[in-house]
């Protein structure tokens, strides 16, 4: 029996229906309209697509949104000094600084540059930490896409076995992190799973995948997750987002859909849910820094 399909689309419209609704209530209330300034340097095409899509979603959700467009020759103290504008503007409350930047611009120069207050993504050292700490000032967007993901699906992550495959900053870690802690008044999303991160340099990573209850794929490679790594009924969340020959493909090859019990499809899986959690991070913010 194929897995069922763990849409994102679906959860993702839902939660922007709900996060209008707060806006809304916020502004019939006298309040400011939540704000996101986003910042593209260069013409990266999936860059400019991402964007697209994320200003877009703010303006169906009523958030205030603008696009900050950059040439990719912008230097790094002119790209610096737009930070610090858009750090003290009180009309913002967050700022996406959309990457990859220009090889000549130095990408932790710069996410330390933004007001921890407005990190939407989760990115500044002092947001990390406080994540770390489980006293999270924001969750990172994809990995809370990908919890709430799985509890609007029924999927429970206390006391299961996760299997994260990645290790990066934006992804693999913090998701870790995030499920591996209690719940807390301050940390509701914490899954109080028993976490292992596994990578692509894991000796026997088929045998530590297999003893998944839910399998994360988010390594970046294109079907490293197979069939045989899957046990039977588990939830498989690919996380991969890998251009093949033009189209978009996850980390899983197409064939585990007949051995897993749940499936985020790639696209239409997780990369909604990580726009959504953009949304709500702003919505965050603006409670946070005008009440």
């Amino acid at each position: 029996m194929p897995a069922q399909r763990l849409d994102g689309k679906a959860v993702a419209a839902t939660m922007r229906l709900e996060i209008a609704s707060r806006v809304a209530e916020r502004t019939l209330a006298g309040k400011r309209a939540p704000g996101l300034a986003a910042v593209l340097v260069g013409e990266d095409p999936a860059s400019q697509q991402y964007v697209k899509n994320k200003h877009k979603a703010c303006q169906d959700a009523g958030l205030a949104t603008a696009v900050h467009r950059l040439p990719a020759t912008t230097s790094q103290a002119e790209l610096l000094s737009l930070v610090a504008q858009l750090n003290a503007d009180p009309s913002v409350h967050g700022i996406l600084v959309q990457l990859p930047l220009p090889k000549h611009i130095e990408e932790a120069a710069v996410i330390r540059a933004v007001s921890p207050a407005k990190d939407v993504d989760c990115f500044h050292p002092e947001n990390v930490g406080l994540l770390a700490a489980g006293h999270p000032r924001f969750y990172p967007c994809t990995p809370h896409g990908v919890l709430q993901l799985l509890r609007r699906n029924g999927i429970a992550t206390a006391g299961k076995h996760v299997v994260v495959v990645g290790r990066s900053n934006i992804v693999g870690k913090p998701l870790a992190l995030m499920l591996m802690q209690k719940p807390t008044a301050t940390n509701p999303a914490a899954g109080d799973a028993t976490v292992t991160v596994a990578h692509t340099r894991t000796q026997n990573l088929t045998e530590v995948c297999q003893l998944a209850d839910i399998l994360i794929a988010a390594a970046g490679v294109p079907a490293i997750i197979t069939p045989e790594m899957v046990k039977p009924g588990a939830a498989v969340v690919d996380v991969g987002t890998n251009n093949v020959a033009g189209k978009w493909c996850g980390d899983m090859h197409e064939s585990v859909w007949s051995v897993a019990g749940w499936v985020s499809p790639v696209p239409g899986g997780v990369g909604p849910m990580t726009i959504t959690m953009l949304l709500y991070n702003t919505l965050e913010a603006a409670k946070q820094i005008d009440g």
